[in-house]
């Protein structure tokens, strides 16, 4: 009977004997699959790596890699590319403007208004009358004539260094009518009578009650008060804004 049984068998019960020998097939399958996953290469591995070696090569010189590496380098040579374009162009632009207005409105008024009577503009309140001024800006100064034209070309040369780290629209523009009104001033006491480095301004615009000026008065007065306004507001030439 016992010899019977062993030939034939018995049914597969839960908990039965197979359950026993069940346990080392699983283990001796386990094993097998963790010696052939450490010795298998891989496919991303070079022939004679060492086991494992494939994912670690993978991870350090993949595109993966080569990409961050070259964001990293893109962000650090980017890191010392200006804010923005300077504005030089800008600055010279408006300065051009600004001189050549007043050059030409004074060759205008030396040729039409000098020695002629006043010529109305708004009545009373403005009118166009040629005179020469020895002085500074709306007459002041006149003793001072080589003073004030040393401070012109003094304000030019600082205008054309500060030009450089130039990134703001606003100074840009405000340097421009400063260094447009100079040179307009400057051209008179260099090229006008009484003699060089002395020579009067012309000057025509004459409000009621005020001094008489010129354009390039006007533009040196815009220039600084926007100077002013743009430093009371944190406004840097170089484009950064502090605060106090």
């Amino acid at each position: 009977m016992a010899e019977a049984e062993r030939i034939i068998g018995t049914p597969d019960t839960p908990g039965a004997t197979g359950a026993g020998p069940e346990q080392p097939d699983r283990n001796v399958a386990s094993g097998e699959r963790s010696d052939d996953s450490g010795s298998d290469p891989g496919p991303g591995s070079a022939p004679g790596s060492e086991p494992g070696s494939g994912l670690a090569s993978g991870s350090e010189s993949g595109p993966g890699k080569a990409s961050g590496e070259s964001g990293a380098e893109g962000a650090s040579g980017g890191a010392g590319v200006p804010r923005g374009k300077r504005r030089v162009a800008v600055l010279f632009t408006v300065a051009v403007l600004a001189y050549a207005l007043d050059l030409i409105s004074k060759l205008i008024v030396v040729a039409k208004l000098e020695h002629h009577e006043p010529v109305e503009i708004i009545g009373d309140w403005l009118r166009f009358e040629a005179i020469r001024n020895a002085g500074a800006a709306f007459g002041f100064g006149e003793a001072f004539t080589i003073i004030f034209t040393v401070i012109a070309a003094a304000v030019i040369v600082v205008i054309a260094r500060l030009a450089r780290k130039l990134y703001s629209l606003p100074w840009a523009i405000a340097l421009g009518l400063l260094l447009g009104g100079a040179l307009g001033n400057l051209t008179d006491r260099i090229f006008r009578s009484p003699g060089i480095m002395e020579g009067a301004v012309v000057d025509f615009i004459a409000p009621k009650h005020f001094a008489v000026f010129n354009l390039a008065d006007s533009a040196i007065v815009c220039g600084g008060v926007l100077i002013v306004l743009l430093s009371f507001r944190g406004l840097d030439p170089d484009g950064s804004v502090h605060k106090d």
